[in-house]
């Protein structure tokens, strides 16, 4: 039986809190919640949630390379006004 899997793909060695891992864990809260459970709460410093959303910057420009990399162009338009949030955000 299968009850985890590993996936390194989008994994950097650094803050944990830049690793795509980490993105789709705050994505939902469902059964997810075990994981922070574990790990404990993230850091809520305003220094803290500066640097998460330069990773979700990071996050959704990787996105759209690989929606574009699919051909999926309406995938690619949807990415710049969530990107255009985030930026909004970090000014």
């Amino acid at each position: 039986m299968i009850t985890g899997v590993f996936d390194l793909d989008r994994a950097l060695f650094g803050d944990p809190d830049a690793d795509w891992t980490i993105r789709m864990a705050c994505a939902k809260p469902d059964g997810r919640t075990a994981f922070w459970d574990t790990c404990g709460p993230r850091d809520s410093s305003s220094a803290n949630r500066w640097c998460a959303l330069v990773y979700e910057a990071r996050q959704l420009g990787a996105i759209r390379l690989e929606r574009h990399r699919l051909h999926k162009s309406d995938g690619v338009r949807d990415t710049y006004q969530s990107m255009a949030t985030v930026l909004a955000q970090l000014t």
